[in-house]
């Protein structure tokens, strides 16, 4: 719709709360929802904006989104980059023939060079994308791309979500890496932190998923904390929901996790189970996530001789995950530090029992010890493995914490509470645009509103089936320094979630 229609109160019902429905882009460089949280966080954020009476357009690439169907106000704008790190050929060449323009050309010396360019690169397509189609949005929600390209004038206000500063992954990367060869590639992956940093500064008005977040990225990326405001995500309460019909597998103690990434804790998971199995014999665990072939995960495994006690399962239905979740006597969430922690959110719905470590924000998700959990420290397999052992012997403790757990998602983790507490910071972003004379400038009367980009509003896609919850990862190659240029057009790297 473009600004005159929406000035002129173009028939529209108004929405939810009352005041005029919204046009939003919602931009996200990497949004399907079977590679990640952010995913995850697009396709249900979408959805119930939606419901609210939004009109709410998906911009993004590949592996691009998947958009839950039904909703005649929700569409997808595929907006491609040479989608370089894509199966079976990562790290692949293009023809000559697929470059585009400059843009691409930059994408690809990136990668040559050891960097993760999709954010940045991202964050120039979407930028000439916007103000090609200036007009035609109220606001533009920027999925943690952290890119350049989104500074400045965009057609639209600028709100920003940031799960958590990407350092943190950084940091503990560093620490887990043991040898100088591996600190420099890490080093060289993360550069891209310099330009998150420079962006997020400059960022009028930032999201984040909890608290602790709010903290890290106040202390890390050095954004006034006036500026950063705290909108909780949650679970899907009618998917992950709980069902007797499912029964419990006796010993069966699920995660999800991505082996490969420290941050997320599974080789202690993978030690408690060991001292576990004394205990209770028939322990076993499931991990929703890919079975690492070699790295300190498959190391304790053999370690503990225990290749029969530990399966992986990755490509599974939502409907699979969920019955999953239920099938398990107790939930772990054994992450080193999380933003948030959907896991935890999810099983809790579930009704399922958790153990949850209280790194970062996983105590303001999971609640306190005892009451709607087992808390125990980050990186203590010791202690994983005591909780385990007494959720896994005591029957009354398990229903009275799965009980308890759903309870307390259900009255403050959902998507509808995210949706609505989103569009309000919508509003005020757009007000603010008003009052300091910087709105989205109208296209000028009369002229047709330019689109740039395949499949610009197509519908939404079916959900595809299979889901992996925990990110996928790349193997980090030696980066090189990152270039800068008058023009905005920094070369950096990207986080090592590349589904």
């Amino acid at each position: 719709m473009t600004a005159e229609a929406r000035e002129a109160g173009a028939d529209q019902e108004p929405a939810a709360d009352g005041g005029r429905p919204l046009d939003i882009a919602l931009l996200t460089y990497k949004g399907n929802p079977f590679c990640g949280g952010q995913g995850v966080y697009v396709r249900h954020l979408s959805r119930e904006l939606a419901r609210l009476g939004h009109r709410v357009e998906v911009i993004g690439s590949q592996p691009y989104p998947v958009l839950d169907e039904g909703y005649p106000n929700l569409t997808l704008t595929e907006l491609p980059s040479l989608d370089l790190y894509r199966q079976p050929d990562p790290f692949r060449t293009p023809k000559r023939d697929e470059y585009r323009d400059w843009i691409d050309a930059l994408e690809v010396a990136t990668m040559w060079t050891g960097g993760f360019p999709e954010p940045l690169t991202f964050s120039l397509r979407a930028r000439h994308h916007l103000r090609a189609r200036r007009g035609e949005f109220d606001v533009v929600h920027d999925n943690q791309t952290l890119g350049y390209g989104l500074l400045g004038d965009i057609g639209a206000p600028l709100v920003t979500t940031i799960h958590h500063p990407i350092t943190v992954d950084r940091q503990l990367e560093l620490d887990a890496a043991e040898t100088w060869q591996r600190r420099y590639s890490v080093r060289r992956w993360y550069a891209f932190t310099r330009m998150q940093k420079r962006v997020a500064r400059r960022l009028p008005s930032v999201l984040t998923v909890s608290g602790s977040s709010r903290q890290e990225i106040v202390d890390h990326l050095g954004v006034r904390r006036d500026r950063v405001h705290v909108v909780h995500i949650g679970a899907d309460t009618d998917l992950f929901a709980p069902n007797p019909a499912v029964a419990e597998v006796p010993g069966r103690i699920v995660t999800t996790s991505s082996a490969d990434v420290p941050l997320k804790g599974l080789v202690f998971l993978v030690e408690a189970l060991a001292k576990v199995r004394a205990e209770h014999p028939a322990a076993h665990l499931v991990v929703v996530g890919k079975r690492p072939a070699e790295g300190p995960v498959a190391q304790a495994i053999e370690r503990y001789g225990l290749a029969g006690a530990v399966d992986f399962v990755k490509g599974i239905s939502d409907a699979e995950l969920v019955d999953l979740i239920r099938s398990a006597e107790v939930a772990c969430v054994p992450s080193l530090y999380e933003g948030f922690s959907l896991p935890a959110a999810e099983a809790m719905a579930t009704g399922t029992p958790l153990v949850a470590t209280t790194g970062g924000a996983i105590p303001e998700v999971a609640g306190r010890d005892g009451e709607t959990c087992l808390a125990v420290p980050p990186g203590d397999a010791d202690a994983l493995a005591a909780a385990l052992n007494r959720l896994l012997g005591d029957p009354g403790l398990r229903a009275r914490l799965g009980a308890a757990g759903r309870d307390r998602v259900l009255a403050n983790f959902t998507w509808a509470r995210a949706a609505e507490g989103t569009v309000a910071h919508y509003r005020e972003a757009i007000a603010r645009a008003a009052r300091t004379g910087n709105p989205a400038r109208p296209a000028a009367p009369g002229r047709p509103q330019a689109r740039t980009g395949p499949r610009v509003g197509t519908p939404t896609a079916a959900p595809v089936p299979g889901r992996s919850a925990a990110p996928a990862s790349v193997a980090a190659p030696p980066s090189a320094a990152s270039a800068t240029s008058a023009s905005d057009t920094s070369v950096s790297s990207e986080s090592r979630a590349t589904c």
